[in-house]
C-alpha cells in the first residue's frame, strides 16, 4: 500500500505542478532552475536529518538547515555567491507559495523569507573582442557537418545576441530567411522579439536548414547533435571551448580569458555598442527588460573609455583657475563662484 504524500511532498507537487506554470506563468526554464535548487537542498537534508528523501516533512525545512545548505554550495560545491543567492531565490519563492498554502506554516515561511541575499561582488564582463569572434570562426573546419553546425550556430549566437537557451530552442518555424531577414526568439518569461539577421548570417540558416532539409514551416529544432538529439547547453559549452582552444593558437588573447557560451550575448552588445547604436535599441536587441541592465556595457569596453578620455581635454586646459579668496566674500559665494 502506498503511503499518502506528506505536507511537504504534497506542496512540491502544487509548487511544481500548478502554481509555477500554470498561475505565475514561468518558463521551463526557470522551472527547471528552480526543480534543481530544491531538489539539491532535499538531497542535502537527507543526510543532516539522518532521513531518505521520501520521509523528509516540512518541520525538517529549518533556517538552521537552509542556512548550513547555502554554505555548503559556497564552499564544497564552488559556486559563486550570485550561484548561492539563484538557489536561494527558488527557496524563497517555495516559502511564499507555503505560507499561502499552509497557514500553520506561516511563521516557517517568514523566517525563510527573512534569509537575506549575500552580496554578490561584480565580475568584469568576458566578451570576445571582433577579431578574436572572427578567429573563433576561421579556426572551423567547415568540410564536415559538425563545422559547418558549429559555425552557423556560434554566428547565429553572434549576430542576435541569444542566451543559450533561446537558440537551444530555436525552430525552423521561427526563421525568416527571405527579406527582412530575422529570427523570432522566446526570452525570459516567454517574452517574443524578433531579432534581425545579416545577409550573410541568413544565408548559414538557409544552407544549414536545407542540408538538414528542413521545412522552415515546421517545428523541428534547427540545432542537434551528432544523434540528431536537440543540443544542450553543457554541449553548446563543449563546443565554444573546443573551437576557442583552436583559435587561440593563432589569437593568443583567446587563452587569457574566461570565456562562456554567454559571453557571445555579451559580445553582441559591445559590437552593437561600438558600431554607435544606442542603448535602448541593444536593450530591444538582446531582450532586456530595462535599459539598466544594458547600461552595464558601457563600462566595460577599454576602447570607449580611451575615446571619451579624448574627447575631454586635459586637466588645466579647459577650467580657468578658481576664484581667489576675497576677506569680504562670503565663504557660500567663493564657493559658487568656483
Amino acid at each position: 500500500m502506498t503511503a499518502a504524500p506528506n505536507a511537504l511532498a504534497g506542496t512540491l507537487r502544487k509548487f511544481f505542478g500548478d502554481h509555477l506554470p500554470t498561475i505565475r506563468g514561468m518558463s521551463p526554464h526557470t522551472i527547471r532552475s528552480y526543480r534543481d535548487s530544491l531538489a539539491l537542498l532535499l538531497r542535502f537534508l537527507a543526510p543532516t536529518t539522518g532521513r531518505p528523501v521520501a520521509t523528509l516533512d516540512l518541520p525538517d525545512v529549518t533556517v538552521e538547515h537552509v542556512v548550513a545548505f547555502l554554505q555548503h554550495v559556497e564552499q564544497h560545491r564552488g559556486v559563486t555567491a550570485t550561484t548561492r543567492n539563484v538557489r536561494l531565490a527558488a527557496i524563497h519563492s517555495f516559502a511564499r507559495f507555503l505560507a499561502a498554502q499552509e497557514p500553520l506554516s506561516l511563521d516557517q515561511a517568514q523566517r525563510l523569507l527573512a534569509i537575506p541575499f549575500k552580496r554578490a561582488r561584480p565580475r568584469p564582463i568576458a566578451y570576445f573582442e571582433y577579431e578574436e569572434i572572427a578567429a573563433v570562426l576561421a579556426s572551423m573546419d567547415r568540410s564536415t557537418r559538425a563545422g559547418r553546425r558549429d559555425y552557423t550556430l556560434l554566428a547565429a549566437m553572434f549576430n542576435t545576441g541569444a542566451r543559450v537557451q533561446e537558440i537551444l530552442d530555436l525552430r525552423a518555424g521561427d526563421l525568416q530567411l527571405t527579406k527582412p531577414y530575422q529570427v523570432r526568439l522566446m526570452g525570459k518569461g516567454r517574452k517574443v522579439r524578433w531579432c534581425p539577421l545579416w545577409p550573410q548570417t541568413a544565408q548559414l540558416l538557409r544552407t544549414w536548414c536545407a542540408e538538414r532539409q528542413l521545412d522552415l514551416r515546421s517545428d523541428a529544432t534547427v540545432f542537434v547533435n551528432q544523434r540528431g538529439l536537440p543540443l544542450t547547453r553543457f554541449g553548446v559549452r563543449f563546443i565554444l571551448a573546443k573551437h576557442v582552444r583552436h583559435a587561440a593558437q593563432q589569437q593568443p588573447s583567446l587563452a587569457t580569458k574566461r570565456l562562456h557560451p554567454h559571453s557571445l550575448r555579451h559580445s553582441t552588445a559591445v559590437h552593437l555598442l561600438k558600431s554607435g547604436v544606442d542603448l535602448p535599441t541593444i536593450a530591444h536587441w538582446l531582450g532586456h527588460a530595462s535599459v539598466n541592465t544594458t547600461n552595464r556595457y558601457v563600462t566595460v569596453d577599454l576602447e570607449l573609455k580611451r575615446k571619451a578620455l579624448a574627447r575631454a581635454a586635459p586637466l588645466g586646459t579647459t577650467r580657468s583657475s578658481p576664484t581667489p579668496w576675497r576677506r569680504d566674500a562670503s565663504v557660500l559665494e567663493w564657493l559658487e563662484a568656483l
